[in-house]
């Protein structure tokens, strides 16, 4: 085995990110609720006072999938409608050829339903946002290294569509502090971050 053939290290990556994301999951899971649940209100309460965000008029949201322990950061989706900023939520529209991701408007966060994937999507007929619509994007991450680039759980969803928004939007990644690492395996297609946000850091990379 050529260890410096392109082939043979895409696909030593791809097994370490595989790795990686067993791990990063049962160490989540390790941690008990509460605890998961005072550092996201930590996280929350960063990024209400973060300057990308106060300035932001519009910002892109997730909504989290509560069963695998994400960063829980509901409240910031209630903070951004009460301050009459645009919310976005993702969305994944199944199509002939695959899927078709992106962001969508919503104005009370009631709209959010489950659509089949796992994680709460605006309605089909919520108004798609274009490049220049989204200033802030808000990012999960299983892990997330000091480079800006998180691992997530395989899809591909937010390297896929980040850069349909970004430049101009940046994208933040919110993680709790043990998921940040000092490196990641990086692949081709993936996009990192420009800010990240922990319940005990924050930094611009």
């Amino acid at each position: 085995m050529d260890l410096f053939d392109p082939d043979t290290l895409a696909d030593l990556k791809y097994r370490a990110k595989k790795q990686l994301r067993m791990r990063m999951r049962g160490l989540r899971a390790a941690h008990p609720e509460n605890v998961l649940a005072q550092a996201s209100e930590r996280i929350v309460a960063k990024l209400l006072l973060h300057p990308q965000f106060s300035t932001a008029v519009g910002v892109g949201l997730f909504w989290p999938m509560t069963e695998r322990r994400e960063v829980d950061v509901r409240p910031l989706a209630a903070a951004a409608l009460a301050q009459q900023k645009r919310v976005y939520f993702p969305f994944l529209e199944p199509t002939a050829s695959g899927f078709k991701t992106g962001f969508a408007r919503v104005g009370a966060l009631s709209e959010l339903a489950e659509r089949g994937q796992r994680f709460l999507e605006p309605p089909v007929e919520a108004p798609r946002a274009t490049r220049g619509e989204i200033e802030l994007l808000i990012v999960p991450a299983l892990a997330v290294s000091a480079d800006g680039h998180r691992l997530g759980y395989g899809s591909g969803f937010y390297d896929a569509t980040l850069p349909d928004f970004c430049p101009p939007a940046k994208a933040l990644v919110v993680a709790f502090d043990f998921q940040l690492l000092g490196e990641l395996p990086v692949t081709n297609g993936d996009v990192a971050g420009q800010f990240i946000v922990t319940d005990r850091r924050t930094f611009e990379v």
